[in-house]
């Protein structure tokens, strides 16, 4: 027997058949099954992460996801810290806790009463201003789920935000020393995490790289409005700036349309008008003397 005879019949391959006209070839990219796991450059990622509201309808149509990311850190850049973060974060944070009680009694027991489970804790690192709970709690916070975290040197507070992060608890932290390589480090942390991670740091940092996938820059608007312009997100580059009413909720009730309107710049005084110039005198010259008889 020949060695040719021994080689196994050709497997024969089906002939292919031609793209119908008008009806483009399907690629291996727009699988179903690979459907929120790619995003094109141009258009807002629409990744399969849990995400959380932000609380704005405003920012949420431009966030990736539709909200707050709980699978990586997020850079809030501001001017003035202690003070805006809270007011863009405080309707967010309340809708993550508010999806973690559970009604107050078990449905088909009238006797029993379930008991609420314990909320997640919130910790608090290194902030620059002493946390207020009445404030927090007019925000609609519970301020028994807050931990803070007073720390000396700016490493405590890395070390501090990078443990929590890794115990799946929600951080908020504010680190305005922090290097490119020691946000990336935790970044790579929240990868791994299902709370939502803050990191707040001076908008002088915008010139900096970051590993962040969401950073955005919040400044006072006029009234009580917030200005915030995404800074960077999984997608095409934000242009101009988002007006979010960030009212507190305890301060609401209490401001009328006209409060809540910017006040009206101040008419400037009119200018005194000019006093007439006297005719400037002549000063003799130190040379001109009178010349004295002998």
């Amino acid at each position: 027997m020949s060695s040719a005879s021994a080689l196994p019949p050709p497997i024969a391959c089906p002939p292919l058949r031609p793209t119908p006209p008008g009806r483009p070839g399907r690629l291996p990219l727009d699988d179903d099954h690979l459907q929120g796991r790619l995003w094109r450059g141009s258009s807002l990622s629409r990744a399969a992460t849990p995400v959380l509201p932000s609380g704005f309808a405003a920012l949420d149509a431009e966030l990736p996801g539709g909200g707050w990311p709980l699978q990586a850190a997020t850079e809030v850049l501001t001017p003035q810290s202690g003070v805006l973060e809270w007011r863009l974060l405080a309707p967010g944070l309340r809708l993550w806790w508010d999806g973690q009680r559970l009604p107050a009694a078990l449905p088909g027991r009238r006797t029993r009463q379930a008991l609420a489970p314990a909320l997640r804790p919130l910790l608090l690192v290194n902030p620059p201003r002493t946390p207020h709970l009445p404030g927090l709690q007019a925000l609609g916070l519970p301020p028994s789920a807050f931990i803070w975290a007073a720390t000396a040197t700016p490493a405590e507070a890395l070390w501090a935000a990078e443990q929590a992060i890794k115990a799946r608890v929600a951080v908020l932290a504010w680190l305005p020393e922090a290097r490119p390589e020691q946000v990336r480090r935790l970044q790579v942390g929240a990868l791994g995490s299902d709370a939502p991670a803050f990191l707040v740091r001076p908008d002088t940092a915008r010139h900096q790289s970051s590993a962040a996938p969401l950073r955005l820059v919040v400044q006072p608007g006029e009234g009580w409005d917030l200005d915030v312009h995404l800074l960077k997100r999984r997608g095409p580059a934000h242009e101009g700036t988002l007006k979010l009413a960030a009212v507190p909720g305890a301060v609401e009730p209490l401001l009328t349309a006209a409060k809540r309107k910017p006040l009206p710049a101040p008419v400037p005084a009119p200018a005194p008008a000019p006093e007439p110039a006297s005719p400037p005198t002549e000063r003799p010259h130190a040379l001109a003397r009178p010349v004295l008889p002998a």
